[in-house]
């Protein structure tokens, strides 16, 4: 018997030993941690949308610099990483859903699976980023480019743009640094068979977060690369 399954006499009647002895029911349990994952995710959408606001202040003062800049990112890696994340997406659901059955391998593989698509994502980003600093397209004050022959020079005030895609994707980056660490939190903690039918709350938050690093992603990269 798992240590979900074990049960203690508590105010009456029995309750099983994950649920928190300040929640009357498994119910409450898991609609306080959902609501609690939504509340992290509205303050989250505040910290990134003050960035997007000045994206769009910078792109209207400066149409035609944030358009020549743009074309020095690669659209490809942009949207291979795209895919990677909608993937991983698709993968953290499906994760929950077996949690929800109580099938543990299943969980098993697809956090796996997850937090391996997170890894890409983390791999390509840094191919990225070399790039960029191979280039000189830097932020600010460091913004000294040094393009391949017959590729038109870029505005003196191009390091403007680099400096939002550095803040903006790092930003970004580090959100995924951490979805990996939960999730091998939650992984580690269904190999231990911390998770049941009756208990997958934790699986349920941490995909939660994750789509919500997805769902930043989908608006950083028509943003950055396609616009």
């Amino acid at each position: 018997m798992s240590m979900e399954a074990t049960a203690a006499e508590h105010d009456g009647y029995a309750r099983p030993k994950w649920l928190a002895h300040h929640f009357y029911t498994p119910a409450q349990q898991f609609n306080t941690a959902k609501l609690g994952m939504w509340l992290f995710i509205a303050q989250e959408i505040l910290f990134f949308g003050a960035l997007f606001v000045a994206y769009g202040v910078y792109r209207n003062w400066y149409p035609e610099m944030f358009k020549l800049a743009s074309h020095q990112l690669d659209k490809t890696l942009g949207a291979a990483n795209t895919l990677v994340l909608l993937f991983s997406s698709l993968m953290a659901a499906l994760a929950v859903s077996a949690a929800q059955k109580g099938k543990r391998m299943a969980t098993g593989t697809y956090l796996l699976v997850t937090i391996a698509c997170a890894c890409v994502f983390l791999a390509i980003k840094f191919v990225e980023y070399k790039h960029k600093v191979d280039l000189g397209l830097l932020p600010g004050t460091h913004f000294e480019p040094n393009l391949p022959h017959g590729v038109p020079s870029l505005p003196a005030n191009s390091g403007s743009f680099f400096a939002l895609y550095f803040l903006m994707t790092g930003l970004h980056a580090l959100h995924v640094l951490v979805g990996i660490g939960v999730l091998t939190w939650i992984w580690i903690r269904n190999l231990r068979g911390a998770f049941s039918k009756e208990n997958y709350t934790a699986v349920f938050v941490a995909a939660l977060y994750w789509h919500f690093v997805d769902i930043v992603w989908i608006y950083l990269f028509p943003a950055l690369y396609l616009i």
